[in-house]
């Protein structure tokens, strides 16, 4: 009957071996969350997830795990302009925050990823990174008594990759940021922000019009654009170009989230701003014109007070009080 399972399960009709249904709880001002059919979300498949985001196993010096370059502490960014992966080795772009990740259909700055899943076992394999082959890493997790004890619970098979990508996806989706002061000012109370930052508010959504890409509740459209960030090099990042061989997408890079964004510096796909006066200081002058520079890109004319307002905004309005602090589980031995 085994056949009649796994034919059931491709057309949709069931789900793997997962245990108990878990309920993701979303916060105030975000929507609801599509979960892939083939990887509905439970408990022990969200902790073993938990686990190997946090092990440094995962990379094939043992000195290097996902929260290296994600780290909860730091905006589950890592406070640098680029990632550091084993043996110092250091990479081109900047580490994107797992905040509010599970929204995003597009992975990484490029989007050559589609979904969590998709994205979870780049940074293992990549050389400059975990430099962690995908045979080896299988060998080694089943090795660990815990480990295979987990993999046997959650996916009634031993260690694979598959359930590597699947584990960690779900753990990833559960790092949500909402309940700031902006939903709260939304939902009626308008106390939740200052007045500077409702002045703010008002510049971000009509006079310099940042909701025309960073919209909806996730504070992004999740599609790609270009602004110009490191066009004028000799030879520059061509970022989503390089996945779609598009003229049109020649130097375009992802639309990051703007939630918990006080907490996510340095700023840019390439991590060249350090603060947010800096990244609107470069808006504000229209980015650096190239042929491919998005239409929606144009000099503002901002005074210093509406500059410093729509700062206070970005602070004030999109933090949450409620931040996904995630401290490390104990490993498996």
């Amino acid at each position: 009957m085994r056949w009649i399972w796994s034919l059931a399960l491709g057309l949709g009709l069931c789900s793997p071996l997962v245990g108990d249904e878990f309920d993701l709880k979303i916060p105030n001002g975000l929507k609801a969350m599509k979960i892939p059919r083939d990887n509905p979300l439970s408990a022990d498949k969200i902790e073993l997830g938990k686990q190997l985001y946090f092990d440094k196993r995962l990379s094939r010096d043992n000195t290097v795990s996902c929260a290296t370059c994600h780290d909860p502490e730091l905006g589950w960014s890592n406070n640098a302009a680029f990632a550091t992966g084993i043996e110092g080795q250091v990479g081109g772009r900047s580490s994107p925050t797992i905040v509010n990740s599970g929204y995003q259909y597009f992975q990484f700055w490029d989007g050559r990823a589609q979904q969590l899943e998709g994205q979870a076992l780049g940074p293992i394999g990549n050389p400059i990174e975990m430099d962690m082959k995908l045979d080896d890493l299988v060998e080694k997790l089943n090795a660990i008594p815990g480990y295979r004890a987990q993999f046997q619970k959650v996916f009634g098979t031993d260690v694979t990759t598959e359930g590597i990508a699947h584990a960690i996806a779900s753990f990833e989706r559960t790092v949500l940021s909402g309940d700031a002061p902006y939903d709260r000012f939304e939902a009626g109370d308008k106390g939740a922000l200052s007045q500077a930052a409702q002045r703010g508010m008002e510049i971000f959504f009509n006079k310099a019009n940042c909701s025309a890409c960073h919209a909806g509740s996730n504070f992004t459209d999740g599609a790609f654009h270009n602004i110009g960030i490191g066009m004028e090099a000799k030879d520059p990042d061509l970022g989503r170009f390089v996945v779609t061989q598009l003229e049109g997408d020649r130097g375009s890079f992802k639309t990051p989230t703007l939630r918990e964004i006080a907490r996510t510096a340095p700023y840019m796909h390439d991590g060249r701003f350090k603060t947010l006066a800096e990244v609107i200081d470069f808006y504000a002058k229209g980015g650096t014109p190239n042929p491919q520079l998005d239409e929606g890109i144009f000099p503002l004319k901002l005074s210093d007070e509406e500059k410093a307002d729509l700062i206070t905004f970005l602070k004030e309005g999109l933090s949450s009080t409620s931040y996904p602090l995630v401290k490390p589980p104990t490993l498996p031995e």
